[in-house]
């Protein structure tokens, strides 16, 4: 399936969101509603920031070509906390009528899509006529990697691209993120609307928009999203050999050594750390955890580092 939106003039924010109609998130309908539009959660994706989803995954997923993302652990389990973690900022913010939210786009770019958590208003305001003052965004995460300090706009970068999306739709200037941390550390930021990001990811968004009409494929990247979506789109199988280009195989037999070779000083680095934790349990440096021992029956089951490949992007 191509899609045959056309994407609109990007310089300015749109007059007005416009309610596309309320959705419960990852239903039926919900997919229906985002399918021929750029949701907050994609726009990182558009822009190469997403340690979910690729540029070239997202294109064939707006295409119909492999199936929408499905429900993982970490997804279940954030919109599972979603309400406990609004109700809390309810109670640290007596200050704000608190409401959920519709579906939203603009009138001049019907590819915008915005479905944010929840709608903040002033306590006098009819929630039924009056515009939202300000955004809610809940999240969860396993740790506290790529968060900054409380009260600051320093989230992980694909969170900051989603508020700012959801900002320029509904035409507000800031957005609340309440995160919940490991299961019990509760904190706040606040991401400030930024009108050159904005602009930005507008025009971002309908560069990515005129090539799904036009039917013209991202370049394959080394994203994991990637490589999962070219997995899954050839058919059968052919018992047939297929010719390569020459720089093509070298290309890999160069990455094959690369690998290796990067596999073999890891391993060295895992001894070394290990040697010089003993029989701690964590390894630090300049008071930040490198990597964490990991202990079963009295001998070292696994180390685990502190930088993953999602927080290092």
């Amino acid at each position: 399936m191509t899609t045959t939106v056309q994407p609109a003039a990007t310089t300015a924010p749109a007059p007005g969101p416009i309610v596309v109609g309320w959705f419960e998130p990852g239903s039926d309908a919900w997919h229906a509603a985002r399918a021929q539009g750029i949701g907050g959660s994609e726009i990182a994706a558009v822009l190469g920031l997403s340690p979910y989803e690729s540029r070239f995954s997202l294109w064939h997923r707006k295409q119909g070509l492999i199936a929408p993302v499905e429900e993982s652990e970490e997804m279940y389990w954030g919109k599972e906390h979603e309400p406990a973690i609004c109700r809390r900022f309810a109670k640290e913010h007596p200050e704000w009528a608190i409401q959920g939210s519709a579906t939203y786009t603009t009138a001049d770019r019907r590819w915008q899509i915005a479905n944010p958590d929840r709608l903040l208003y002033r306590l006098a305001d009819d929630p039924d006529s009056a515009q939202p003052v300000e955004l809610l965004e809940a999240k969860t995460s396993r740790d506290a990697e790529g968060w900054g300090e409380e009260g600051t706009d320093q989230i992980p970068v694909h969170y900051r691209a989603q508020c700012l999306w959801y900002m320029d739709v509904l035409q507000v200037t800031r957005c609340w993120v309440a995160v919940l941390i490991a299961g019990s550390e509760y904190r706040e930021y606040v991401v400030e609307y930024d009108e050159a990001e904005a602009r930005f990811m507008r025009e971002a968004g309908a560069e990515f928009m005129a090539s799904l009409a036009a039917g013209d494929r991202p370049a394959i990247d080394g994203h994991s999203a990637t490589y999962q979506t070219v997995r899954e789109l050839p058919d059968g199988l052919d018992d047939v050999d297929v010719e390569i280009e020459t720089a093509l195989r070298d290309r890999f037999h160069a990455a094959q050594d690369a690998a290796w070779a990067a596999e073999d000083e890891l391993t060295a680095c895992k001894g070394l750390l290990l040697d010089a934790i003993d029989t701690g349990r964590r390894a630090t440096c300049e008071q930040q955890r490198i990597a964490t021992r990991t202990v079963r029956n009295g001998k070292t089951y696994q180390l685990l580092p502190a930088r993953t490949r999602r927080n290092a992007r």
